[in-house]
């Protein structure tokens, strides 16, 4: 990729990881975001070749969503490709609750991380390449089948949620083609992800798996090249899609 600079949020695990890693050894320069400082300097030092960068960052404050891109920009360079892998998921056991029965608060901050974030994210990146255009410019964010499907364990919230960032990206597609900027979503199925176990604990995908053709949990690398295509320069005529990582679980 020689040597383009992408900014992943939720770097610190799972899908955003295997991003980063692969990214990586794609040969771009990562800027490793993650709520959690220190699991991105840990996935930053453990990248393969070198520039990378870890950054704290909480996508749905918007200032600090500022701050870290212009930090970024500074310290490696114009950000290339977004991968927007940050994401929440509140489900209080033993199963997600009915729409009936659902806290506002929830709503909201499940929200505030799942799609303000994204759209701050895609915000910034947008208004950076404005000013300063870069060749083959992407935008890839994680939605989830569960936003195709109405979901199956899945909460209002994180479904209605992942399905706004299908919507959001298909308006950054429309939007950014002229500055030579794709947008794509991924939305990927059961992936054994710390997230993943948040709502599905060990034992459990039982059923889940019964609806999976392929039978087992997907991986966070799975869905990392799925990623990595759609941010390489090969995948320049797909904007606006999503694709699906799912093992079978959705078919259209």
């Amino acid at each position: 990729m020689s040597r383009r600079v992408a900014l992943v949020t939720g770097g610190g695990s799972g899908i955003g990881a295997a991003t980063a890693a692969l990214l990586a050894r794609d040969g771009c320069a990562v800027a490793v975001t993650d709520l959690r400082a220190d699991a991105a300097r840990a996935v930053a030092a453990g990248l393969s070749g070198s520039g990378h960068r870890a950054y704290a960052l909480d996508v749905a404050e918007e200032s600090r969503v500022s701050a870290v891109f212009a930090d970024a920009e500074r310290e490696i360079g114009p950000v290339a490709v977004l991968v927007c892998c940050a994401g929440i998921i509140i489900s209080p056991p033993p199963a997600p609750p009915d729409i009936a029965d659902m806290e506002a608060a929830n709503w909201d901050r499940t929200f505030a991380v799942n799609a303000r974030g994204v759209f701050l994210c895609v915000r910034e990146f947008m208004r950076a390449r404005r000013r300063s255009p870069v060749a083959d410019g992407r935008i890839v964010a994680i939605s989830s089948a569960a936003a195709q499907l109405g979901g199956y364990r899945g909460s209002a919230d994180y479904i209605a949620s992942k399905a706004a960032v299908i919507a959001l990206v298909k308006v950054a597609a429309r939007q950014g083609a002229k500055h030579g900027i794709t947008a794509n979503s991924v939305a990927p199925g059961p992936i054994e992800t710390p997230m993943y176990r948040a709502a599905v604990p060990v034992g459990a995908e039982g059923p889940m798996l019964g609806l999976v053709p392929l039978g087992r949990l997907g991986q966070p690398d799975e869905v990392a090249a799925a990623i990595a295509f759609l941010a390489s320069r090969e995948a320049g005529y797909i904007t606006g899609s999503t694709i699906d990582v799912n093992g079978g679980y959705r078919m259209q």
